[in-house]
């Protein structure tokens, strides 16, 4: 797994992730990374991750203090990740960017602070936004909610966005 990271480095990945998490796995990827000369190279850990953990590896947020403690275990020493755990939409309000990575799976992030999120971006970063496709759990006033960030987000200036039928329903942006 580490060599095949590796190898990924080598052919321009600036993220790779394992597709199994298993102790320690996600260690041997780092420094198989970092011995190679990959420091940027971000090591995904496969969590539900709220923005973070990307490049320069810049912030890590997590709504749940318990959530977290597998990314911690890899990923606490790497003075490039910092956790923080809080709540979104308050942690929008004092959250200092730029960031290179948003993986966004809360409400603040996707329908009620999506301006704030945005701005806090730098010039080509990623914003990922996950569960764009209809579930039975969904409450009846969801979906015309997931229907507007969906038609508002190719609007916004300096962003490109692609929707994906993929998994839970997916939109990978970049910022221009």
């Amino acid at each position: 797994m580490a060599a095949m990271a590796v190898q990924h480095a080598d052919a321009g990945a600036d993220v790779v992730s394992t597709t199994a998490m298993l102790d320690g796995l996600i260690r041997v990827v780092r420094a198989a990374l970092d011995e190679a000369g990959h420091r940027d190279v971000g090591v995904n850990p496969n969590l539900a991750i709220h923005t973070g953990l990307y490049g320069p590896f810049k912030a890590l947020m997590v709504t749940d203090p318990r959530s977290g403690h597998r990314a911690r275990h890899h990923l606490g020493a790497d003075p490039r990740v910092e956790f923080v755990t809080a709540d979104a939409d308050a942690w929008l309000t004092v959250a200092a960017g730029p960031y290179d990575f948003a993986y966004v799976d809360c409400r603040p992030g996707k329908y009620l602070r999506l301006d704030d999120l945005l701005a806090l971006l730098s010039p080509g970063a990623l914003y990922v936004v996950d569960d764009m496709l209809p579930r039975v759990t969904w409450s009846d006033d969801h979906q015309p909610r997931v229907d507007g960030f969906l038609e508002r987000l190719p609007e916004v200036a300096n962003f490109r966005a692609t929707p994906m039928r993929w998994a839970s329903g997916l939109v990978v942006a970049a910022r221009l």
